[in-house]
């Protein structure tokens, strides 16, 4: 997974590319407007708005327009006007410094399995009793049949495959399904996880904690 990193503080810039290739990526970091419209394609941007060359609002467009990859906003500009303006923009996720570095990669883990990428430290395809996660087709199959799951109920078993057996809090399917700045109930989830149960055929695997979150049930 290739990762375009947009920041001109070398203080900055150079621990987190070493932070970022430690997790498996392959990062490009370039410290202008100019060197980001001539960097080699990217699965993710990573976006500081305050560059020397250009005010990094316009480059967020014009980047937009080329193409459809994933950006997030790096920035020391946390006021809420800010962050709205970063979100109307059309970025993914906005991330005010200074931040930890967990928190940063987790917020990328989760932007890029929105988008339907895979994260380096996932398995491609994936078996769990009689099921299949084919990341690569992002399709699930139970005993070799492929389920007609929508989008959130792939993104939703997919999140609960990546470690079977641990919980996954509400708190959690929210920020990685239906991302960071959604404001709406949780009740969508068990309607989700309902779906997901019938189309399984196995209403065991997925066990609900209540009031907490979710996990796989892989012990027979």
């Amino acid at each position: 997974m290739r990762l375009l990193l947009v920041e001109d503080d070398d203080a900055i810039a150079i621990p987190l590319v070493q932070g970022l290739e430690r997790e498996g990526y392959e990062v490009e970091r370039v410290a202008t407007a100019a060197g980001a419209l001539c960097a080699e394609p990217a699965d993710l941007v990573l976006l500081d708005l305050g560059l020397p060359d250009r005010d990094g609002r316009s480059l967020f467009g014009e980047l937009r327009v080329a193409s459809t990859v994933p950006i997030i906003v790096v920035t020391a500009r946390g006021d809420e006007p800010d962050r709205v303006t970063g979100l109307n923009l059309g970025a993914d996720d906005y991330v005010v410094k200074p931040f930890g570095f967990q928190e940063l990669v987790a917020r990328i883990n989760a932007v890029m399995r929105r988008a339907g990428l895979r994260t380096p430290e996932v398995a491609a395809v994936q078996h769990i009793k009689s099921l299949e996660i084919d990341r690569r087709a992002r399709v699930v199959r139970s005993c070799g049949v492929a389920l007609a799951c929508t989008p959130k109920e792939y993104a939703i078993l997919d999140l609960l495959a990546r470690d079977p057996g641990a919980l996954v809090t509400r708190h959690q399917l929210l920020e990685e399904v239906w991302g960071p700045h959604w404001y709406g109930t949780t009740k969508m989830i068990d309607v989700h996880i309902a779906s997901l149960r019938r189309k399984v055929g196995d209403r065991t695997l997925i066990e609900t904690l209540r009031g907490v979150g979710f996990r796989l049930v892989v012990d027979e």
